[in-house]
């Protein structure tokens, strides 16, 4: 009888044979059906099982946001926490010198993010190899993933990076699909779609249900997905992250490597040196600028702005959350609020709690006195 992993093989290599056309279609998005479902089946042994090394590390979320950095081991992860938020995670010139996660606290901006100093990644990380499953659980947790490469290495680092994040249910710099599967007693599976869909066919859609033994279902689909989409959101467990990639030693680099890299790996964004401090304020603002943060400075009714701390919220945000992060009553006791900025036509303007913030906007909140 096949193992697990011979399934998961002999399902790879008849994709790798396989000619996509319309005729396979459906048969690819059911194989790949049941090789995520075999996948998913390997990974909770791995979870369950206790296999990678031990504990998980528990890390309390703190700050506005929290970036994690990912990397393999002596890329100068350590060295980058130190640079950026002054803590002091031991560094040394071999492998997994981190052997814990290690938050430290970034101000800027008057932002204060946590950056977590994950322990390097190594191949099948994300089946519970070298701690794999704690890692990269983290990760599923911040709010950016940090790639760092050395320069050194960078291309195959990167390759790895994505392969393991990706087969850990991790989707970076993609929108989650905007799928509603809804389950029924009856009546086959209706599929309506609202978009023009591009990358797969309702034969291949009714496909990859039925592998999941979905055979009665409403699904309405509002993005242009395809198979492995589907796949996704069927699965139920992936998560959504941004991303940001860094090459870093790069003082290091002989003439014409760092071209080399670039050319590469287009998805670089910034060039560093951890141990010089090359580029660290740019890394401030881009890590800033990844997290899509925003100021609002709040205005008490009939008082003065309070210039000196903003508060941190994420774009897009609006009156209502800002009533939540406040304080649990503030929603409930909302009259209406006041704004001087961006997002409004005159300063001063009364708005409603739906009403959408923009950057350095003034805000003030009145609540009702009953």
């Amino acid at each position: 009888m096949s193992t697990t992993a011979e399934k998961i093989k002999e399902i790879e290599d008849e994709l790798k044979i396989t000619k996509h056309n319309k005729a396979t279609n459906s048969h690819i998005g059911r194989l790949k059906a049941k090789l995520a479902k075999l996948k998913r089946e390997q990974q909770e042994r791995i979870m369950s099982g206790g296999k990678g090394g031990g504990d998980g590390y528990d890390v309390k979320k703190s700050g506005d946001s929290t970036a994690a950095l990912i990397g393999l081991p002596s890329v100068g992860k350590s060295t980058l926490l130190n640079r950026l938020t002054n803590r002091e995670s031991e560094v040394g010139h071999y492998a997994f010198t981190t052997l814990e996660a290690i938050p430290g606290i970034l101000d800027h901006n008057g932002a204060q993010i946590q950056v977590i100093d994950l322990p390097g990644i190594i191949s099948g990380a994300s089946k519970g190899k070298g701690r794999g499953k704690q890692v990269l659980g983290v990760a599923r947790s911040a709010d950016l993933i940090l790639i760092v490469l050395d320069v050194f290495d960078a291309r195959n680092q990167y390759e790895m990076i994505l392969h393991e994040l990706y087969h850990f249910g991790i989707r970076l710099d993609q929108e989650k699909p905007d799928v509603i599967l809804k389950k029924t007693n009856r009546g086959g599976i209706a599929v309506s779609s609202l978009y023009n869909l591009t990358k797969i066919d309702e034969k291949t859609i009714k496909a990859i249900l039925t592998e999941y033994r979905i055979i009665n279902a409403d699904i309405t689909i509002r993005s242009d997905i395809d198979a492995d989409q589907l796949i996704d959101v069927v699965e139920g467990n992936r998560v959504y992250l941004k991303s940001l990639v860094i090459v870093n030693k790069v003082d290091l680099a002989p003439p014409g490597l760092r071209e080399k890299v670039k050319e590469e790996i287009p998805e670089i964004e910034l060039e560093i040196s951890a141990g010089t401090g090359y580029n660290m304020e740019e890394l401030k603002d881009l890590i800033m600028e990844k997290l899509d943060l925003i100021r609002i400075y709040l205005k008490p009714h009939g008082g003065e702005t309070d210039w000196d701390e903003p508060l941190i919220v994420r774009n897009g945000v609006s009156i209502g959350d800002v009533c939540d992060k406040l304080h649990g009553s503030f929603r409930k006791e909302f009259k209406y609020a006041r704004v001087w900025g961006k997002s409004i036509k005159h300063d001063g303007q009364k708005v409603h709690i739906n009403h959408k913030l923009a950057d350095e906007d003034v805000l003030t909140i009145v609540r009702s006195t009953r």
